[in-house]
């Protein structure tokens, strides 16, 4: 459910929340699309009026990219006019939508132990439990699984990366997929240990994951920001921090806390669409690959040089395949080939599921954001670099259901395998 508005709300006089301020699960989310250029300026100005506030770098650079797409604008009740509040306290509608983010929140958080659901790749767990569920694959298939530890985040928890292999032959290309870099967004860590679990126990099974594993090397990252989704998981009595974005650092002036890890990788880093703001949810951190979380991926990554030839990063919400550039509107040399691609994917995941998923270069599908780790791998060298936004459009949001996650994950299976099949085919040809 989503709180009907129309552009009047821009005229009440909400702000953005203070420094270290944060939302509170008491404060409603109101969406807005717009249409006009003069509706999306009115929106930015809004946004920009402090910078602690992710809005900004979620807008749009031209209405005709986000024709479908609700902007979403968090009001602070501590924030508002006495009138206004009563308003607001008075809606039906806000309430049901509060009483409805607790139950999804308590749905999510309660299918880790229920047993109504039987499979274990069908809810969401607790990092500890993830990092539980590494060790035992490993363990279960130590001819196809290795594992590597790749580094330590900010508050020193392991950063693993599972490498799956098929056939061992010399001088294989790789594939890496990280998941879970931003702590909200449940649906991706969850994609991660699907993906690993079906391709383990389907290889020499399904023609699809023995051509891939036998053909390239996968190193999967299950949990990119352990920090932030080990927060997510606290008890709701603190502010919102099932919405968490960033990582858990300390900056030097310790006024707020965390780093959006998909601002803080050298590409165009803190230009536009990144805030060099520590209270920001979109803040770049003091330098390029400043957080360990970054630092330890970009590490493991150039010491393959050469070798990962395909690169994707699993994000939600919006439904979305998207290839480089996300800093600029300047289509990269590969785009054609990239877009092809992506609209394959889209199309078959159209035809097995009838989702829609849109597709095209980040910064023209959705915003222009710097620092990310897409145009980063991109500028590596990396060929095919692709970030996927799973599920839902927005009627769950960050707050997917576990009855979703089966679905969910499917789709984005089937994106994967079709761009690494494609892949392998030219690499094949190329090679003759």
């Amino acid at each position: 459910m989503k709180i009907l508005l129309v552009w009047a709300f821009l005229t009440i006089s909400y702000r953005l929340p203070q420094a270290g301020e944060c939302a509170s699960t008491h404060d409603p989310v109101l969406p807005a699309t717009p249409s006009t250029r003069e509706q999306l300026d009115t929106l930015r100005d809004i946004a920009r009026l402090k910078e602690q506030n992710e809005l900004a770098s979620l807008l749009p650079g031209s209405p005709q990219f986000y024709q479908v797409k609700d902007v979403i604008l968090r009001v602070f009740f501590g924030n508002a006019s006495e009138e206004d509040e009563d308003l607001l306290q008075s809606s039906t509608a806000n309430q049901e939508e509060f009483n409805r983010t607790k139950e999804l929140i308590e749905a999510q958080k309660s299918s880790a132990t229920s047993v109504n659901i039987s499979s274990f790749y069908e809810r969401y767990h607790p990092l500890e439990e993830i990092y539980e569920w590494i060790n035992l694959t490993a363990q279960t298939y130590p001819d196809r699984v290795e594992t590597i530890l790749i580094g330590k985040s900010f508050e020193q928890r392991p950063l693993y990366v599972l490498k799956l292999t098929g056939d061992k032959k010399a001088d294989k290309k790789a594939i890496w997929i990280d998941c879970g870099i931003h702590a909200r967004e449940w649906i991706s860590p969850a994609f991660c240990i699907w993906f690993v679990h079906h391709s383990l126990i389907n290889y020499k099974q399904d023609g699809n994951i023995t051509d891939i594993l036998d053909n390239m090397d996968v190193y999967v990252l299950p949990v990119m920001n352990p920090d932030g989704y080990k927060f997510t998981w606290l008890p709701m009595h603190l502010p919102w921090n099932r919405m968490w974005r960033k990582n858990r650092s300390y900056s030097e002036d310790r006024l707020c806390v965390g780093v959006d890890l998909n601002r803080n990788f050298d590409a165009n880093w803190c230009t536009e669409g990144a805030l060099n703001n520590t209270c920001s949810q979109i803040y770049c951190g003091s330098s390029p690959h400043s957080e360990p979380e970054t630092q330890a991926v970009t590490d493991f990554l150039r010491s393959r040089n050469g070798s990962v030839q395909i690169y994707y990063t699993i994000h939600s919400y919006s439904q979305l395949l998207l290839f480089p550039y996300a800093h600029t509107l300047e289509k990269p040399p590969t785009h054609d080939e990239l877009n092809e691609l992506v609209k394959e994917a889209a199309e078959r995941i159209k035809t097995f599921s009838g989702n829609t998923y849109e597709y095209g270069a980040s910064a023209t599908r959705t915003y222009v954001a710097s620092g990310g780790s897409t145009d980063w791998a991109f500028n590596q060298g990396i060929k095919y670099v692709f970030s996927f936004e799973l599920q839902d459009q927005g009627d769950y949001g960050f707050l997917l259901p576990p009855s979703l996650i089966s679905q969910a994950c499917q789709e984005a299976l089937i994106a994967v395998e079709t761009i690494s099949l494609r892949v392998i085919e030219k690499s094949n040809r190329d090679s003759q």
